[in-house]
């Protein structure tokens, strides 16, 4: 009942914990069980007439002492068991979320894996270090007080024995209902998560089109179905502890009759008595507590299930990897993809990136550059055709050994929330304070840097939100060139950036291009046409290729994107 051998296995280290608290529980219960006994005898002696020396209470005084101090490890060794079970769950599903990479959405959202990493394993705090040990030692405590009430009264401990099934019997009843309950809980949940979490991102979106009061309104009847579903959880809850509750105190009450019955039949003295009714409720204590800590249990239970769903994402294994050759070409040959079989992105595209060339892919947008980047950043596979990085094949070129040769710096380069230095440190955390200004000076951000108070240690802000635009590109750009990997990938780098910074941009991308292999994709014609190699893409396929005297001569596809961005030019001037 609620064991779950997969998430024990998983969380191996633990079990010496849990077996401990279960021991340290188990001695606290014979410490009380002396206690009773001790105070059923003194009774006796009392009823009896005999004396009552002073030393007889040094025993009642060690049992409390022992008592307190199993309960202290008792508290000790569950929050050791949770803590080793949140560390080793947490670190499975991160090292998962690293090797599946970006393909990670295509498990779950964002706000859902947030959730799972924080508040699902929170729950199971409470399965490894309250509900398993208390599962075994409930099943221990009766066995134990069993023993000790059967020589005062057999029909006392057996009936007493009979009732505590009673409880788990009851429990199983409602897991079924409970299971059920707490899966749409839980899913609920995470669609409130995902609701809240978009609102916050998009706010300013929102507030532009005035949609906030929509999008408020929605994430208000999400909320109310997550109260709703709250509340069954908390009724079924409720209703279960009632009925525990019953079977618990109406087994006490049983097992108590009966020993008042032998007490008046004078089978049994009044101490042995009152040993009786004190232990017929440490009979269903244990049970009854196990029934508490069930329903929590049952919640990481669901979270659990969420957490293996993540963990049993099938992910690509790479072998050991075929090493690069830096100095050779990076190439295309016959490449198909599609992201879903009704719409083809690339149809047939053969292209070659030349070592220490500044190579060009332009075209409309929806044209598939982007898609090409992707493909050789490996976050796809191709469904046809082939990628070599020199006699490697791409399939035999593991992604960590690709990255220690290759780098993207993309509209959607991600910012840390921490400092100039810190971010710039990611790139390479062994890097000299020189290596760090001849980037910054490469991307023309040292003179900005200088102007600040705090330098390299100043703060940008959540996704860097604290730079303009134009600061946040060239801080990627100053990143990835203190990365200084071999080739370098500039995705529509200068999107979104005002004019200074797109000219600082691409003067540092032609600079690298003297020494790197640098692909560059590009909405922007007029700043490429000093590119080694132009490809022209349109509708998946490379439609044209050459320098951009040949390609405006040959007056095709690449001439009439260049006049026409030219006419927008013109306008924008006259404008």
């Amino acid at each position: 009942m609620m064991i779950n051998k997969r998430l024990i296995r998983l969380c191996e280290h633990s079990k010496k914990y849990m077996v401990l608290t279960v021991l340290m529980n188990w001695i606290a219960l014979l410490c009380n069980i002396s206690i009773i006994l001790w105070i059923g005898e003194f009774i006796n002696d009392l009823l009896s007439g005999t004396p009552i020396a002073l030393p007889s209470f040094l025993p009642l005084a060690f049992l409390l002492a022992g008592r307190f101090v199993s309960n202290l490890y008792y508290g000790k060794f569950s929050a050791l068991a949770s803590e080793h079970a949140k560390v080793k769950l947490r670190d499975q599903v991160y090292e998962k979320l690293l090797r599946l990479g970006i393909h990670y959405q295509d498990v779950d959202g964002t706000s859902s894996f947030v959730q799972i990493m924080v508040e699902g394993v929170e729950q199971l705090e409470i399965y490894f270090g309250r509900y398993l040990p208390q599962f075994f030692y409930a099943l221990l405590a009766p066995i134990t007080l069993f023993f000790v009430i059967l020589p005062y009264s057999f029909k006392a401990a057996l009936i007493l024995l009979i009732c505590v099934p009673l409880i788990p019997m009851s429990i199983i009843a409602i897991m079924k209902i409970a299971k059920r309950i707490l899966k749409n809980y839980w899913k609920s949940y995470s669609n409130l998560g995902g609701t809240f979490l978009e609102n916050l991102q998009g706010l300013t979106t929102l507030k532009v089109f005035n949609q906030d009061h929509a999008r408020h309104e929605k994430m208000n009847q999400e909320a109310e179905s997550f109260r709703v579903m709250t509340m069954k959880v908390l009724s079924m809850q409720l209703n279960s502890i009632n009925i525990m509750d019953l079977v618990a105190f109406g087994g006490a009450a049983a097992g108590t009759i009966v020993a008042l019955l032998e007490y008046q039949n004078g089978q049994i003295s009044v101490g042995h008595l009152i040993v009786i009714i004190l232990l017929s409720a440490e009979f269903f204590i244990p049970m009854r507590l196990l029934g508490s800590y069930f329903h929590i249990a049952m919640n990481g239970m669901a979270a659990s299930d969420r957490i293996f769903k993540v963990l049993d994402t099938p992910e690509t294994k790479e072998k050991d990897s075929e090493r690069i050759e830096p100095s050779m070409p990076l190439s295309l040959s016959g490449v198909d993809f599609s992201y879903n079989a009704e719409r083809p992105i690339l149809k047939d595209v053969s292209l070659t990136i030349a070592p220490n060339k500044l190579t060009a892919i332009v075209g409309e947008s929806g044209s598939g550059k982007s898609t090409v980047a992707s493909l050789l950043m490996k976050n796809y596979t191709p469904q046809k055709g082939q990628l070599h990085w020199g006699h490697a094949s791409y399939d035999a070129i593991s992604s960590s050994h690709l990255y220690e040769h290759l780098s993207l710096v993309s509209t959607n380069s991600y910012i840390l929330g921490t400092t100039i230095r810190e971010n710039l440190l990611m790139a390479r955390p062994n890097a000299t304070q020189k290596e760090i200004e001849n980037a910054l000076k490469l991307a023309q951000l040292d003179e900005f840097v200088r102007s600040l108070k705090e330098g390299l240690d100043t703060p940008v802000g959540e996704g860097g939100n604290f730079l303009s635009g134009g600061q946040k590109q060239r801080l990627a750009l100053a990143r990835a060139i203190l990365a200084d990997r071999d080739m370098m990938i500039f995705d529509e780098a200068t999107s979104n950036v005002d004019v200074e910074s797109e000219e600082a941009i691409w003067e540092a991308i032609y600079e690298l291009a003297k020494t790197k292999t640098v692909l560059v994709i590009s909405h922007r014609l007029a700043s490429i046409k000093a590119a080694d190699m132009i490809y022209v893409m349109k509708q998946g396929a490379v439609v044209e290729n050459g320098t951009h005297d040949g390609l405006y001569t040959a007056k095709g596809e690449y001439f009439h994107m260049v006049n026409k961005q030219n006419e927008l030019e013109q306008v924008r001037e006259v404008v």
